[in-house]
């Protein structure tokens, strides 16, 4: 088992024994962290600080190094991102570092994901991501959209406020098997549920698995609105996407 001296990088040693609290998603990021090469650290570390020049500069080198893209993207760019989701789930960081968090990991995956689509590798799976009506905020639901192209998905975005209506016909258009709500908003929140229940009336809530996450949504809320799973964060999203996809019969 890795122990947290394995990881050469002392900023992201800092990062996971300051911010993260679970024993679970310490042991992940240790384990993560431990396995992967001082440059990807060094990449991941740059992500977490929100230092997109760096991010931009030491990908290149990465690439130019003989370093493979999906080893760049899975143990410096993800990996970090996933740092980066805890601490905004737990309010130890606010908007403007996300934000700044998120221009560093699309200044690596500029680099990353031309040469994936090169090599064409199949996608694993289509997500439709979208914010539900009368909610404008976006910043978690951008945060899963990161992570889950990261880890090989498909993701159409329809933004926020989008209504019940939207996410039938997005479903439909790109045959998605998986579906995935936010809400920041309490107020917002029942209309989860009518979307759910407008996907019923239309005979097509067995054709779609549906996710549902935000800052005040928990489990109860979501097997009460009667979705298929709940995400806690992005990482989370990530591993119910791919849950619904190996065993879709299976209840989450």
């Amino acid at each position: 088992m890795a122990s947290i001296s394995d990881i050469a990088n002392e900023f992201i040693r800092e990062e996971i024994e300051e911010f993260l609290e679970e024993p679970d998603e310490i042991a992940l990021a240790i384990d993560t962290f431990a396995q992967a090469t001082p440059a990807m650290q060094d990449i991941a570390a740059a992500l977490i600080d929100g230092d997109h020049h760096t991010v931009d500069e030491l990908t290149e080198a990465a690439l130019e190094a003989g370093t493979e893209a999906l080893e760049i993207m899975d143990d410096g760019l993800i990996a970090a991102m996933g740092i980066v989701g805890i601490k905004f789930r737990e309010n130890f960081i606010f908007v403007p570092e996300v934000l700044a968090c998120a221009r560093a990991m699309k200044a690596g995956m500029a680099y990353i994901e031309p040469i994936l689509s090169e090599s064409g590798i199949e996608p694993i799976g289509t997500v439709i991501m979208g914010t539900v009506k009368g909610d404008l905020h976006d910043i978690g639901k951008n945060l899963c959209i990161m992570m889950l192209r990261g880890a090989g998905f498909v993701v159409h975005d329809l933004g926020v406020d989008t209504s019940e209506d939207e996410f039938i016909e997005a479903v439909e258009e790109h045959e998605a098997p998986i579906l995935g709500m936010s809400a920041l908003l309490t107020t917002t929140m029942p209309n989860m549920g009518k979307t759910i229940d407008a996907f019923i009336d239309e005979d097509l809530r067995e054709e779609v698995k549906i996710m549902v996450g935000g800052a005040p949504v928990t489990q109860t809320f979501a097997d009460d609105m009667g979705a298929d799973g709940y995400g806690k964060d992005a990482l989370a999203c990530v591993a119910l996407a791919k849950q619904f996809l190996e065993a879709p019969d299976e209840e989450w």
